[in-house]
């Protein structure tokens, strides 16, 4: 749910990026923080310990606009990709706006997609809230790669419900700001409709 700060006059909004292990979450937010001009973007924090880890970092993306005379500021966090974090991975998802669910686009990683996308359904139902509901889109990563499924097998499997897809190299780039177009328009939308 986002958080309204009257006294800023900005709407905070928290989109998760979810998807199995080493799948691309981090260097998604990585790029993202890269290029994102510095005056516009808080400080990128990563909590790590000895066996996960979890960055999160905010920025205004100036270009947008406002809602009703208010600034809208996304907040970005990853989850660590391992089910066996699924506790970091409930709290993470507490109050989420938007989800991108970085799909690994490589043929022997096609069960980890899988069970990571239920994992991600089965947390948000936990909390009351509906994948379906949600702004979500699906980003496919990885596409650089000699070894990888096709887009009609990984939508076939992860997307028949059609949500907004992106090919993507997260280490190049390519695709990861699309992505975050994608679901940060589809959260306007849900605000200017008054849902969140």
């Amino acid at each position: 749910m986002s958080f309204i700060n009257y006294a800023s006059r900005e709407i905070n909004c928290k989109i998760v990026y979810y998807g199995p292990g080493l799948c691309g979450k981090t260097t998604n937010l990585q790029h993202i923080y890269q290029k994102t001009a510095p005056e516009a973007k808080g400080k990128m924090i990563s909590l790590a310990t000895e066996t996960e880890r979890t960055l999160f970092f905010d920025f205004l993306p100036l270009a947008l606009g406002e809602i009703r005379g208010f600034k809208v500021r996304f907040h970005l966090y990853t989850v660590p990709g391992q089910v066996f974090y699924d506790a970091s991975r409930k709290l993470i998802l507490k109050g989420v706006d938007g989800v991108v669910f970085v799909a690994d686009s490589q043929e022997e990683r096609l069960d980890a997609n899988i069970e990571s996308l239920e994992n991600l359904r089965y947390n948000l139902e936990e909390q009351g809230f509906h994948l379906e509901k949600l702004p979500f889109v699906m980003q496919y990563n990885k596409r650089d790669l000699s070894n990888v499924s096709s887009i009609e097998e990984l939508r076939g499997l992860l997307n028949p419900d059609g949500v907004p897809e992106f090919e993507a190299c997260a280490m190049t780039g390519e695709g990861v700001f699309e992505t975050l177009k994608a679901v940060a328009k589809l959260i306007l939308l849900d605000l200017q409709k008054g849902r969140r």
